[in-house]
């Protein structure tokens, strides 16, 4: 089967488009957060096929990278079972009171699909999943139309809008022009405007468009029923008559007439592709009876095309050995900046700190013997540049260890020469994802926080792997920013609070040109490390504590101390769906 990567793999550069391609993947999705400059630069040099999200939903998270439905519902996005909290009200740096920081448009393109079939776009994506049949039609004529005459008809676009949207469409990822314009809510008056044009659309899909072509065979023959075959597609109907031919009074039935009642399959998908008869001399027989034998046989032949098909193959799951941890459970820790460093590093086997960490700093925090390593953004839109210049900077500065979220950065890293850790943001679920990272020269990696420490425990292989075991966790990674929501970011203190309708407070940091949304309470497992099984490090995922907290948490988790504050244990006993 071709393999095609979602837009859940988080591609966003032409780096990490390639490294799928490498992969053996024949197309890539990519993130809908890409502007037009960014997409034909990916078309230029990538190897697979580009699909691009021309109309439909927008998530405020960079897909592939929100765990907010996750962590705060139990349905996860990354499984396709997303609750979109991300619709609700929340306050930006007060209470919510009625705002929609998270909410953006529906995304509409169809004016640029001439230039992205120009780029060299191959597919274009449609949201449809649980959408009504009217706003699929609309949407596909609309692009249909886009595409062949430039611009959708002028009714059709506002019956489009007035079908599903949310305070209209957007095409600010595409342009370029993020901001306030791009958020929007359904509201009322949106569902209101939906009712008078249903049936305005209905007649885009009256008349299935007929696909799948059928080969009738019809047989009459005396002292038996008539008899009809229909086959498509590997699978074959055989349907007979209640009734005997009679002998014709006048004329006989002929193959002419057999065949154009056969061929009469309007409303179905499907159309005669030949018609072969086998008629006994004399014979006739009603048409009516011919029209019944082809609706029966249609309707057996649609039950058979639609019962999943039976493939034998070998097995390819991977049997890999269990893991087996060489001693207890090292200490890692990530601080999300410099200043967070507390004096002694020594407990840490490794640290993370920002790539835009000054190269001196890094320098000097190597010579003193501390295991520096640079964590890699998530979101690199367009700073692939200034990326492979930090990159080269930190490594004269004697770092060799790089922690990469995604196939981007793993690239990337690769290029430069550094030893890779993979992060959270790869998604790593499963021994064989274990296995594929080891394959594309990551040396280790930090699990996804979605697995239970069950799930994780019982992951094969010899690849080292690790866990958050303390951190507000980020739940969100977003180009739009929740806190300024279009203002200049220059009057933005950087960091703010989104408040939920509970009064639950969640911190948001903006920094490499995203926007980071974290979970309200710390990830704590101090108490419970004893029921960590078969992990080789822990990292303690350090967002916004002080030094001094820093070192205390430490202290906990080396003493196993019980919890005191607001806390959770994560995914990490209760699951997701």
């Amino acid at each position: 089967l071709p393999l095609h990567a979602s837009t859940q793999m988080s591609l966003h550069t032409l780096g990490g488009a390639r490294r799928a391609a490498e992969l053996g993947l024949t197309r890539v999705v990519l993130a809908r957060e890409l502007s037009r400059r960014d997409i034909a630069a990916i078309c230029r040099d990538c190897p697979a096929e580009v699909e691009v999200f021309a109309h439909g939903a927008l998530c405020m998270c960079y897909s592939g990278q929100c765990a907010l439905s996750a962590v705060i519902g139990g349905r996860s996005g990354n499984r396709g079972t997303c609750a979109q909290p991300c619709r609700l009200p929340y306050g930006v740096n007060a209470p919510a009171a009625g705002g929609h920081p998270l909410s953006l448009k529906d995304a509409n393109l169809s004016p640029y699909l001439q230039e992205l079939e120009d780029m060299g776009v191959a597919c274009l994506k449609l949201e449809g999943r649980m959408k009504r049949p009217e706003y699929v039609a609309a949407a596909v004529t609309a692009c249909r139309q886009a595409l062949e005459n430039g611009k959708p008809e002028g009714a059709l676009s506002r019956q489009l809008q007035a079908v599903f949207s949310r305070s209209g469409f957007t095409d600010g990822y595409y342009t370029g022009q993020r901001g306030r314009a791009m958020f929007g809510t359904r509201s009322r008056e949106n569902v209101s405007a939906a009712a008078p044009v249903l049936k305005e659309l209905s007649h885009l899909y009256e008349k299935e468009r007929p696909l799948i072509g059928v080969a009738f065979s019809f047989t009459m023959r005396p002292g038996i029923p008539l008899t009809l075959t229909a086959e498509a597609r590997g699978q074959s109907a055989r349907v007979q008559s209640e009734k005997l031919p009679e002998a014709a009074l006048t004329r006989p039935l002929t193959e002419v007439e057999v065949t154009r009642q056969l061929s009469k399959c309007g409303g179905t998908p499907y159309y005669a592709q030949s018609v072969y008869c086998d008629l006994a001399p004399g014979l006739s027989a009603p048409l009516s009876c011919l029209n019944s034998l082809r609706r029966e046989a249609l309707a057996a032949l649609t039950g058979l095309l639609g019962k999943p098909a039976v493939k034998r193959v070998q097995s390819g799951i991977m049997k890999a050995p269990t893991h087996q941890t060489k001693a207890p459970a090292g200490f890692y820790a990530r601080f999300a900046d410099e200043g967070q460093l507390p004096p002694d590093l020594s407990a840490f086997a490794c640290v993370y700190l920002p790539l835009h960490t000054p190269a001196p700093k890094l320098k000097a925090l190597v010579q003193t013997g501390a295991p520096i390593a640079v964590e890699i953004p998530r979101g690199l839109f367009g700073r692939e540049g200034a990326v492979r210049a930090s990159l080269k900077a930190a490594k004269q500065a004697g770092v060799t260890t790089a922690l990469a979220h995604t196939l981007d950065a793993v690239r990337m890293a690769r290029e430069a020469g550094f030893l890779i850790h993979g992060g959270f943001g790869l998604n790593l679920f499963n021994t064989q994802a274990l296995e594929q990272a080891a394959s594309i020269g990551l040396s280790q990696a930090t699990l996804s926080f979605e697995l239970t420490l069950a799930q994780a425990s019982a992951l094969g292989g010899e690849m080292p792997r690790g866990l958050i075991a303390y951190g507000s966790i980020p739940l969100m990674l977003t180009r739009n920013c929740p806190i300024s929501n279009g203002k200049s970011c220059r009057s933005c203190r950087k960091d703010g609070v989104l408040i939920d309708r509970k009064g639950v407070r969640f911190p948001v940091s903006c920094m490499d040109g995203c926007s980071e949304l974290f979970n309200s309470r710390p990830i704590y497992l101090a108490d419970r490390l004893a029921e960590i099984q078969k992990i080789d490090f822990l990292l303690l995922y350090f967002t916004h504590e002080t030094p001094e907290q820093c070192v205390g948490i430490l202290t906990q988790y080396q003493n196993g101390t019980a919890p005191n504050g607001a806390y959770t244990r994560g995914l990490y006993f209760r699951g997701v769906e």
